[in-house]
C-alpha cells in the first residue's frame, strides 16, 4: 500500500506530529518558506532572464529595473515572479521526489494566512495533479486533535493566500518605491515600512511630547482624623468649594491649611458595596506579549520564539490568534481540573465566555496549555525560559475558568465647610481567581463605624508637592498595546515590527523603554508631510480591515493593491519634486560658527543614521581634492545621564528653548568643556546654542585612550551598536565599546593557548577566549571545529601561570562543590561578572559561589 506525505514547516513539529500518525504517513519539513518574491541580490543568479517587457536590443529604462527589483509589476495587473530560496532546493527536490512516489499530500503548515500562503507555494514547487493536494489544519498537535484534522482535509484557501499576498506586494511596493527617495532626500541606508513606519511614529510623537513637556507644581493634602473614640482613618481633600482641590504653589496650599484647621469635619456619606470582578480573558498573541514582558521581562521576539517551541513540542495551541475562543473540550477539562484542584467555590456555575476583539482575523482558539493535566514542563528538551512562558500561559487559562473575585467597596465622604475629603477603600472577601494568578492579601484593615453626621478631629494635616509629568515612554508591552488599540498590524507581526524599528537604528530600547533616534524623529516628520496615508492610524487599521475582506472573499485582492497604488504613486511622484515645488523636504547640514579643525572653515550639524555629528562644510567643495572630510562626534546628554529630578528637569525645559521657533534643544556634549544644544526640529529649523563652561562629562571624554595592543591612540567613532573607541593605526583595528554607565569597558583578553587541553570531537586542542557571555574555551582550529566548552575551575588552577591578572582570581575558587561535582566558570550577563557553579551528568546542580570582597561565598546549594 502506498503512503502519504504530510509536509509541515518545522522539525521540531514534524518530529512530535509523526508520534501521533501511523507507518502509512511520511512526515517532513519544509522548513520554513520555501520561495520568495525575486530581489535584486537574487536576480544575480539569473541574469540572463528577460522581463516580460523588456526587449532584448533596448537597454531596460528605470521603471523595467525596478519592477524586476520588486519581484512584482504594479503596473500589468501585479504579476509576480518568485524564486527558491537559497538552500532549500535539497529540500524541495527531496520533497518532489516524495511526492512522486505516493498517492496522497497533505500540506498540514500552520493555520494563519502565512501558513496558507506557504501551502500554496509548496504546491507550486512540488506540482503535478493538483487532485492529490489536501489541506489540514490543526491548532494544536496532540492525538486528539491532529485525528480530527486528517477527518476533515480540505483545500488551499485561496483567500487567504491573495491576502497575505497583498500585504506582501504593499510592503515590497512600499519599501522598494520610497526607499531610493529617502536615499536621494535625507540620507543613505534608509528605508520606509508600510507597518514598521507608523510604529516609529506612534514612539517619535511620544518622544516629541515628552520633550516639549515643562513640569508643572500642584499640591495634594493629606489629612489623619480620628473619631471620639479614638479610631483614626486616613483621608485626601479632593474639592474645595465643588471644585476639584489642586493648590499650584506653597502658599496655596497653606492658605488651605489654615483654613481647614478652622474647620468642624462631619461625616457627609458612608457606603459600603459588594462587587465581583472576573479574570481577563485567556490569551492571544498580543496579550501573551504583554504579560510576558511585564511578568517575565521577555521581548516580544523572544517571547515568540519561546511560544513557537512550545507549540511545536506539543505543550500549548497555536500562538498566532486573536480569537478568545475555547472549544468546549478544553473548557470541560479545566473545569474538571479547577473543581478537583480547588474545590467548588472555586468554579462557577456556568463557564466564562469571551467576546472576540472587534477586528479578529481568525476562528481557531485562544492560546492555552493542550494538556491541563501538565501544570510545569520538566522535559529536558525545552529552557528554563520556556518552562516559565508555558507556566504563564497555564496559569492564566485555569485563572480565567475560575470564580471571580469578590470584594467590598467602602465610600466616606467628610465635609469641612467649603472642603469635601474622600477615602476609597477596597477589601477581598473572596480571592477567586487571584489565588492562582496574583497574590493579593485579604486587607484586615478596620474602619471605624461611622454613621452620617458623626464628628471627626484632626490629629495630623500633610502637605504633598508634586509635578505633573509627560505620559510615560513605551515599553515593548505598552507598544504592542498601542498597536492593537489603533488596528495597527496584526499580533502575528507585532514581533517582526518591533525588531525591524531597532535594527534600523530609527529607536533605541534603553531601561526596557523605546527611545526615538533623531533619525527616527526626521523620517516621521519627512513621511507624515509627503506621505500622509502612510503613516496615519486610521488608514493603516482600515487596509489593515481591507486585507481581512479579501481572506474573507468580500473584496478582490488586485482591486485592493490597484486603488493602495494609484494613490501610493501620486504622493511618490510629489514626493520626489524639489522642496521648492511641495517635494520632500531634505536633511540639510545646518551651519554653525564653529570652526573646523582642520580647515577652519564653518562646521555644521548633520543627521545620519549613525547619529548626529558635526561636519566640515568644506566637505562640498566641487573640487574634490580639496575636499575636507573632518567630523566631530556629538555625545548625547541622555546617553549617559541619569533621570532629573522634577525641578531640575523643570529648569532645563525652561532654558533650553529654541530662540527661532520656541520648541526644546537636544543637548550634546563636543568636548568637556563646550556643549551644543539643538532644536529638536533640526535640520527645518536652524535654531542652535553653544555653552561653554566646565562639565561633568563621560569618562570617556575626560581621558586619553591608548590602544593596549600598539599603544596607539584610540579615536571615538559611533556606529550602529552605540559608541566605541577605534585604534587609529589601521593594522591595528582594536575596538573598546562605550558601556551604558559612560565607562569604557575592559580590554578584551587576548586568546590564551592551551595545547595540553585536547578537544573531544576533534584532533584540535583549546584556546580561552573572552566573549559576551566571558570566558570559555574554543577549539584552536576555529571555524573549522566549532567545539566550545566552559573552563573548568581545576583547569583554570592547574595552569594559572598562564592567566593574566584580570581573572586571576578565577583559579582560586572551589574545585569541587559541596557534593563532590567538579566546577566550572560561567557568566552572568545581568551583573556582567564571572561566577562558578556545577553540573551532575550534564545538568546544574543549583550550587553556585560568587567573588565578593576577596573571597568566594557559596550563594545557594
Amino acid at each position: 500500500m502506498k503512503k502519504s506525505l504530510v509536509i509541515v514547516e518545522s522539525p521540531a513539529k514534524a518530529k512530535t506530529i509523526n508520534q501521533y500518525l501511523g507507518a502509512e504517513y511520511i512526515v517532513k519539513s519544509s522548513i520554513g518558506h520555501v520561495r520568495d518574491l525575486i530581489t535584486g541580490k537574487s536576480q544575480n543568479k539569473e541574469k540572463n532572464k528577460k522581463h516580460p517587457n523588456e526587449s532584448i536590443f533596448a537597454k531596460p529604462n528605470k521603471k523595467t529595473l525596478l519592477i524586476k527589483k520588486m519581484g512584482i509589476d504594479p503596473y500589468h495587473n501585479w504579476k509576480a515572479e518568485y524564486y527558491i530560496l537559497p538552500g532549500k532546493e535539497k529540500i524541495i527536490s527531496e520533497l518532489k521526489s516524495i511526492a512522486n512516489q505516493v498517492n496522497h499530500i497533505y500540506l498540514a503548515t500552520d493555520l494563519d494566512r502565512e501558513g496558507e500562503a506557504i501551502a500554496w507555494h509548496l504546491k507550486e514547487v512540488i506540482g503535478g495533479d493538483s487532485s492529490k493536494f489536501s489541506r489540514v489544519v490543526f491548532n494544536e498537535i496532540t492525538k486528539h486533535s491532529i485525528k480530527k484534522a486528517f477527518q476533515n482535509v480540505g483545500h488551499i484557501n485561496m483567500n487567504r493566500v491573495h491576502a497575505q499576498q497583498a500585504r506582501r506586494f504593499m510592503d515590497r511596493v512600499v519599501g522598494y518605491m520610497i526607499s531610493p527617495l529617502l536615499w536621494r532626500k535625507i540620507s543613505r541606508g534608509l528605508s520606509a515600512g508600510r507597518v514598521q513606519s507608523v510604529a516609529v511614529r506612534i514612539i517619535a510623537d511620544r518622544e516629541k511630547i515628552i520633550k516639549n513637556f515643562i513640569p508643572e507644581e500642584y499640591w495634594k493634602l493629606n489629612l489623619s482624623l480620628f473619631t471620639k473614640d479614638k479610631k483614626k482613618i486616613e483621608m485626601d481633600v479632593t474639592h474645595y468649594n465643588n471644585k476639584i482641590f489642586r493648590p499650584k504653589n506653597r502658599n496655596e496650599i497653606y492658605y488651605a491649611i489654615e483654613k481647614i484647621k478652622k474647620s468642624l469635619f462631619f461625616v457627609k456619606n458612608y457606603e459600603e458595596k459588594i462587587f465581583y470582578k472576573t479574570a481577563s480573558a485567556p490569551f492571544i498573541t498580543s496579550t501573551l506579549q504583554q504579560s510576558a514582558s511585564l511578568r517575565l521581562g521577555f521581548s516580544v521576539k523572544k517571547t515568540m520564539f519561546l511560544a513557537q517551541k512550545l507549540y511545536e513540542e506539543g505543550y500549548i495551541t497555536y500562538m498566532r490568534t486573536d480569537s478568545n475562543y475555547l472549544s468546549k473540550h478544553a473548557i470541560k477539562k479545566v473545569r474538571t481540573y479547577i473543581k478537583n484542584y480547588y474545590g467548588d467555590d472555586y468554579l462557577p456555575k456556568e463557564p466564562n465566555l469571551y467576546s472576540n476583539r472587534k477586528h479578529s482575523q481568525e476562528a481557531h482558539e485562544a492560546i492555552r496549555p493542550c494538556d491541563i493535566k501538565i501544570e510545569n514542563i520538566n522535559s529536558d528538551n525545552l529552557s528554563s525560559s520556556a518552562k516559565k512562558l508555558y507556566k504563564l500561559i497555564w496559569n492564566q487559562f485555569v485563572a480565567c475558568q475560575m470564580t471571580s473575585v469578590k470584594y467590598k467597596s467602602i465610600t466616606i465622604i467628610v465635609l469641612a465647610d467649603l472642603f469635601k475629603l474622600q477615602k476609597n477603600e477596597q477589601i477581598v472577601l473572596f480571592n477567586g481567581w487571584t489565588r492562582l494568578l496574583i497574590e493579593e492579601k485579604n486587607i484586615n484593615y478596620e474602619f471605624p463605624v461611622l454613621n452620617i453626621g458623626d464628628i471627626l478631629f484632626i490629629d495630623k494635616i500633610t502637605p504633598n508637592q508634586k509635578f505633573t509629568k509627560p505620559p510615560p515612554r513605551f515599553s515593548e508591552a505598552s507598544l504592542v498595546r498601542e498597536l492593537e488599540k489603533k488596528g495597527v498590524g496584526r499580533p502575528s507581526t507585532y514581533s517582526v515590527i518591533t525588531s525591524k524599528i531597532q535594527d534600523r537604528g530609527y529607536v533605541k530600547i534603553k531601561k526596557n523603554k523605546f527611545y526615538a533616534e533623531k533619525m527616527g524623529e526626521i523620517l516621521t516628520i519627512r513621511l507624515k508631510k509627503s506621505f500622509s496615508n502612510l503613516i496615519d492610524y486610521n488608514f493603516t487599521a482600515y487596509m489593515e480591515e481591507k486585507l481581512d475582506k479579501v481572506a474573507d472573499n468580500k473584496i478582490a485582492w488586485k482591486n485592493v493593491l490597484d486603488s493602495f497604488f494609484e494613490d501610493f504613486s501620486k504622493q511618490l511622484e510629489k514626493a520626489k519634486k524639489s522642496p521648492e515645488e511641495g517635494g520632500m523636504e531634505l536633511n540639510s547640514i545646518v551651519p554653525t560658527s564653529i570652526k573646523c579643525p582642520m580647515c577652519c572653515k564653518k562646521m555644521g550639524i548633520k543627521t545620519a543614521i549613525t547619529g548626529v555629528f558635526l561636519s566640515c562644510l568644506g566637505y562640498n567643495n566641487i573640487d574634490i581634492t580639496k575636499r575636507c572630510k573632518q567630523t566631530i562626534n556629538l555625545i548625547s546628554l541622555n546617553d549617559f545621564n541619569k533621570e532629573e529630578d522634577n525641578h531640575r528637569q523643570m529648569s532645563l525645559e525652561l532654558m533650553n528653548r529654541c530662540d527661532e521657533c520656541n520648541m526644546s534643544m537636544d543637548s550634546y556634549f563636543i568636548d568637556k568643556k563646550l556643549k551644543l544644544h539643538i532644536c529638536i526640529n533640526n535640520p527645518s529649523c536652524l535654531g542652535y546654542k553653544i555653552e561653554k563652561g566646565v562639565f561633568k562629562s563621560p569618562v570617556y571624554l575626560s581621558e586619553i585612550i591608548q590602544c593596549e595592543k600598539c599603544n596607539g591612540d584610540m579615536m571615538l567613532k559611533t556606529g550602529p551598536f552605540g559608541k566605541f573607541f577605534i585604534c587609529i593605526n589601521k593594522t591595528c583595528k582594536n575596538t573598546r565599546k562605550i558601556l551604558p554607565n559612560g565607562e569604557i569597558s575592559d580590554p578584551k583578553l587576548e586568546p590564551i593557548p592551551f595545547p595540553q587541553l585536547l578537544c573531544k570531537e576533534s584532533d584540535a586542542w583549546f584556546v580561552l577566549r573572552e566573549g559576551i557571555s566571558g570566558i570559555f574555551f574554543a577549539a584552536n582550529t576555529f571555524p573549522k571545529s566549532r567545539e566550545t566548552r566552559s573552563p573548568f575551575v581545576e583547569e583554570l588552577a592547574r595552569f594559572q601561570y598562564l592567566l593574566p591578572e584580570k581573572i586571576h582570581y578565577l583559579s582560586s575558587g572551589p574545585i569541587i562543590d559541596d557534593y563532590g561535582n567538579k566546577t566550572i566558570v560561567c557568566f552572568d550577563r545581568k551583573t556582567k561578572k564571572h561566577y562558578i557553579t556545577s553540573k551532575k551528568e550534564g545538568k546544574f546542580t543549583g550550587w553556585s559561589a560568587i567573588f565578593i570582597d576577596k573571597k568566594w561565598c557559596v550563594t545557594s546549594k
